[in-house]
């Protein structure tokens, strides 16, 4: 016997869902390119260049890994969103927001990319938290 199908225009339907496949997708993306910038980071810290005014403080290696840890777990939680669990909104906030200080830190070394992250994030943030409550209905 074939399984109903979920109408997309049901009464059951909110939307939300719409809202936290893209807060999701995003933090993967985002995700990756921390994995990216961390990898970069950690492999030849001459390649990332910070200014003299810089608000880094640690070493361009730790930021490194700084970096290559949150993407790690913003790819995680971003694929975790997908199950539809309360924990990975709750874990997306939080996470979320660590990324965009970080980002905010690290913006002596690369300020276009950081703001466009810091842009990302907050897109993210929104949709996790106007949205991400009608996960547990």
């Amino acid at each position: 016997m074939a399984q109903p199908q979920r109408n997309i225009d049901s009464p059951t339907s909110s939307g939300w869902y719409g809202w936290i496949v893209f807060a999701g997708t995003m933090m993967i993306i985002a995700g990756a390119f921390n994995v990216i910038q961390g990898l970069v980071a950690i492999a030849d810290d001459e390649f990332v260049i910070a200014g003299p005014n810089r608000l880094v403080t640690f070493d361009l290696t730790q930021w490194g890994w700084v970096h290559l840890i949150l993407g790690i777990i913003l790819v995680l939680v971003g694929i975790a969103l997908f199950k539809e669990s309360m924990w990975a909104v709750i874990a997306g906030i939080i996470i979320v927001s660590i990324n965009m200080i970080t980002q905010f830190a690290f913006m002596s070394a690369y300020p276009v990319w950081s703001i466009v992250a810091i842009a990302v994030d907050l897109m993210v943030l929104w949709a996790l938290i106007v949205h991400g409550g009608e996960a547990a209905d």
